[in-house]
């Protein structure tokens, strides 16, 4: 009987983190049995800051940290992208910064950040147009500056996952299939996720159709739920601090049975696009906002972040996708046995 295709679990560590302490991130990862974790937000003594803040000393204390508890890092979960592509008041709080500066600076502290954690994959998005406009009036300028992303990332051997997300330029999965095919660029990929899609006021036909155009483009999924509710102004703009009905992935409208069967079949070929470029597998990125989520980031708490893995497992043995977690074995290589 052929082996299954296999998928690697990882997750954003902060979501587990009361605290959002490197200590209470890699317990929790640990424990549950992960051996990969995205960085995001986290607390090295200096209190809680961002990846893309942290200091030479911090990012060493980190790298200790992980390898104590067996950790790698699977991407660097940067806000790259999440700035302004207009210099306008919008009544939004978003940040504008001219590109020039922003690729020398931000773009290029983050694919720093990735060689010294050792990960091969940015997560990142595509830009806010002012809120209230048209974006498909932004789609250029979005893909010129998406496209030098790319060729930066690709330039450093890395490479960035355009994840969907609401109120950006990429709002939904037809516009970010569009985006992948004019920027046209190796060094970019496509991130899935089906409550980020949900919350703007798609159905679960609807998300699963999005699913299906970002296909030929997919890097990676992240792993996140919700229960919709109909929207008069779907796909409008979404107050995401307002946001409360986040949930398992095996209990929500995302579509995700459907979905994970049809990418089964594409796993084998997604492995090997993803390999070439140095990335050791395709990751599952569990983000589940069980107990709260936000513009930058969510709160699952160490049973949430366990609950949401439970039920993500038992999809992937329903739909016949194989993962690894730790086992006694990993224990005895780890003691050197």
């Amino acid at each position: 009987m052929p082996d299954r295709p296999s998928i690697t679990l990882t997750g954003f560590a902060d979501e587990a983190a009361p605290q959002k302490t490197a200590v209470e991130q890699f317990a929790a990862f640990a424990a549950l049995g992960l051996q990969y974790y995205s960085l995001r937000f986290v607390d090295v003594g200096s209190g809680v800051k961002n990846v893309m803040n942290l200091t030479l000393a911090e990012i060493q204390r980190v790298r200790r940290l992980q390898d104590q508890f067996g950790l790698n890092v699977s991407s660097i979960g940067s806000p790259v992208g999440k700035v302004k592509l207009a210099d306008v008041d919008d009544g939004t709080k978003n940040r504008y910064v001219p590109f020039k500066k922003y690729l020398a600076g931000e773009v290029k502290k983050a694919c720093e950040l990735a060689h010294a954690f050792e990960a091969k994959l940015i997560r990142g998005f595509s830009f806010y147009p002012p809120k209230g406009s048209d974006a498909h009036d932004y789609l250029p300028q979005a893909v010129d500056q998406l496209g030098q992303i790319a060729e930066a990332c690709h330039r450093a051997d890395l490479t960035y996952g355009l994840e969907v997300e609401a109120n950006l330029v990429g709002a939904n999965g037809e516009v970010l299939a569009e985006i992948y095919r004019q920027v046209n660029h190796p060094g970019m990929v496509l991130v899935f996720d089906a409550a980020n899609l949900l919350v703007q006021g798609y159905s679960s036909a609807e998300v699963y159709q999005q699913y299906l155009a970002m296909k030929p483009g997919l890097g990676w999924l992240h792993v996140k739920d919700y229960r919709a509710a109909p929207r008069a102004d779907k796909g409008g703009h979404v107050d995401e601090e307002a946001l409360a009905q986040f949930v398992p992935a095996d209990v929500g409208d995302g579509a995700h049975e459907a979905i994970l069967r049809d990418f089964a079949r594409i796993l084998p070929a997604v492995e090997r696009k993803l390999r070439r470029r140095g990335i050791p597998g395709v990751f599952l990125d569990l983000e589940p906002h069980l107990k709260g989520g936000g513009q930058f980031g969510g709160f699952s708490g160490p049973d949430g972040v366990g609950v949401a893995l439970r039920s993500l497992c038992r999809l992937l043995d329903y739909v016949g996708i194989g993962y690894h977690l730790r086992d006694f074995a990993d224990i005895e290589a780890a003691r050197g046995f």
